[in-house]
């Protein structure tokens, strides 16, 4: 459990500004993060914790920007199987990750 992403996100509802919130809710094979891992994304775009970085991470940090933005949860498929452009992906596993915002 991330203390200081819980109080980070304590700290930002006080003060009336909404977070997306990206929670890690299966994965399948081999991947970064398991269930339950947390990213917690700003209105500036900073974001605190992780998912398991790289492209699958950029992703979801654009959905949760998104979200933030028209205030609809979201379910991103992170799909570490794939090359992308050209080169090999190292996990080799797929995650769903749920996107909301809070606050």
């Amino acid at each position: 459990m991330d203390v200081e992403l819980y109080r980070e996100m304590r700290e930002a509802l006080r003060r009336g500004e909404p977070v997306a919130l990206a929670t890690v809710t299966r994965a399948r094979g081999s991947t970064p993060r398991k269930p339950g891992a947390k990213m917690l994304i700003r209105r500036d775009g900073s974001f605190i914790g992780t998912i398991g970085g790289g492209c699958g991470e950029a992703e979801v940090w654009q959905e949760a920007m998104a979200a933030l933005e028209d205030g609809r949860p979201r379910t991103v498929v992170v799909d570490l199987t794939e090359p992308t452009d050209g080169e090999d992906k190292i996990c080799g596993g797929v995650m769903d990750v749920f996107v909301e915002r809070l606050g």
